[in-house]
């Protein structure tokens, strides 16, 4: 004879079957009303621990469609568009998106790119945002003057970048700054102070120790232009340079694309570029003489400041971050996954930031208008 507990067993386990074709509600009443040894109690918790992970599983193969549809969405409802203004005899290049009357950001881009670099942000925050990213003279589609006739310095490049605004009628933003963005910003921003609502910062220097060891060749440069030009040229400007501005020393090199340093490769090997490219790093000395201005700035404003800085950054030390949040303790300083040019595989967790960042400065500084 079978033991007098066998009965009990195949009763449940139909009524388990039953209850497996219904709902999670009826599972848990089954297993909590049986009376079951330890071993079928485990059955039954390893059961629905399985059907848990399956319905999170399939939540998570569900939601990837959907958020890439919702891109999709207001990419068409929001397209961004390719624009050109006339700003002191030159064609400056910029993309243009999002509501006019929506709060506004203007991005200024590094080397050697230009303001296609901010497509990930304009693809997930045009919905709510006036995104407006220019090219300087000299990058991408803008105007590119003959050096000979035209002075390519970043003195001469925020004058631009602030008439720029003017002739679009930006009178307010928040300045997202990365790489050259940076001592452009700060030199806009001192020119005219009441322009700017907050700041980012994304991989931009503004701190003599940010300059990290690649910047001893750099240096010589600046000090005998003649003497270190070719080796400034192979050091700033070579493929190897290129690559490392977007990889840097990302142990994972297969998640970045390969296009985006070949385009700029390209881009800086085009006739003229490194006449171009040459005397603006020379110039780039000047951006180390400003520093103590633009740190004395921030101490005494104490602006609205969030960092953003890749964990594989190798342009710069990475004693920057810190050293904004000595000069602004309020500042928000996030590190994230990525390179030099972190939007290439952190711009969700980017656009996430920048959102939450611009939302509350927006905010704060209406109250204090208001006030």
């Amino acid at each position: 004879m079978r033991p007098l507990r066998e009965a009990p067993q195949k009763a449940l386990s139909t009524e388990l079957v039953a209850g497996l074709n219904t709902n999670g509600a009826k599972q848990m009443h089954i297993c909590t009303s049986c009376r079951l040894d330890s071993s079928m109690r485990l059955s039954c918790v390893k059961l629905m621990v399985s059907m848990v992970l399956a319905s999170f599983q399939l939540f998570a193969q569900v939601q990837e469609p959907q958020v890439q549809t919702l891109r999709e969405e207001q990419t068409m409802k929001y397209p961004t568009f390719y624009r050109t203004a006339q700003i002191d005899g030159l064609s400056i290049f910029y993309r243009e998106a999002g509501p006019k009357d929506a709060p506004t950001i203007l991005l200024l881009h590094g080397l050697p790119s230009s303001s296609r670099m901010f497509e990930p942000l304009f693809t997930r925050l045009s919905d709510r945002y006036h995104l407006v990213a220019p090219d300087y003279p000299g990058f991408g589609h803008s105007d590119w003057p003959d050096p000979k006739k035209f002075a390519y310095t970043f003195d001469h490049i925020a004058e631009i970048m602030n008439h720029f605004t003017e002739v679009l009628g930006l009178s307010h933003f928040t300045l997202y700054m990365q790489d050259y963005g940076g001592p452009v910003g700060f030199r806009m921003i001192l020119a005219h102070t009441d322009r700017v609502e907050a700041l980012i910062v994304q991989d931009a220097v503004a701190h003599n120790t940010g300059l990290g060891e690649n910047w001893k060749t750099r240096r010589a440069f600046w000090n005998d232009r003649a003497a270190n030009e070719s080796a400034l040229r192979t050091n700033l400007l070579s493929l190897a340079t290129t690559k490392a501005r977007h990889a840097g020393n990302d142990p994972n090199v297969e998640r970045h694309d390969p296009d985006l340093w070949t385009d700029e490769f390209y881009f800086i090997n085009q006739p003229g570029q490194a006449e171009i490219q040459s005397d603006l790093f020379y110039d780039y000395r000047t951006n180390v003489d400003s520093y103590p201005k633009w740190q004395a700035w921030m101490r005494e404003k104490q602006p609205r400041l969030l960092v953003i800085w890749g964990k594989y950054e190798s342009s710069f030390d990475p004693s920057e971050p810190e050293s904004y949040r000595h000069d602004v303790p309020k500042a928000e300083v996030h590190i994230v996954d990525g390179g030099h040019f972190a939007l290439d595989t952190a711009a969700d967790e980017i656009a996430a930031l920048v959102q939450g960042f611009v939302g509350s400065s927006r905010q704060g500084s209406v109250a204090r208008r208001a006030g």
